[in-house]
């Protein structure tokens, strides 16, 4: 269920301001937002496993007040960072 280094590096360098900045919100989002994905995938065939469950849902509560975090703080950000990610409809 953990992003290994070369995806976590990979989207570090994509969202983040360097190589080295994993502590950003847009780059704290992006690493959530693959985690949920690879949750929802295992929450498919497992559908009785409540403890994922239960992971899943405070990993998309975090997400969701981080990216109202980034919308008050700015907002072309926000925009750039939802549409690169494909969250919002």
């Amino acid at each position: 269920m953990t992003i290994n280094l070369k995806n976590k590096q990979e989207l570090i360098e994509k969202f983040g301001k360097n190589s080295k900045d994993s502590g950003s919100v847009e780059v704290q989002v992006a690493m959530l937002s693959q985690k949920i994905s690879e949750l929802t995938e295992h929450l498919k065939s497992n559908a009785k496993d409540f403890q994922a469950k239960r992971g899943l849902l405070m990993m998309v509560g975090r997400r969701k007040r981080m990216l109202a975090y980034l919308k008050d703080a700015n907002l072309e950000k926000y925009r750039a960072l939802i549409k690169d990610l494909k969250i919002r409809g």
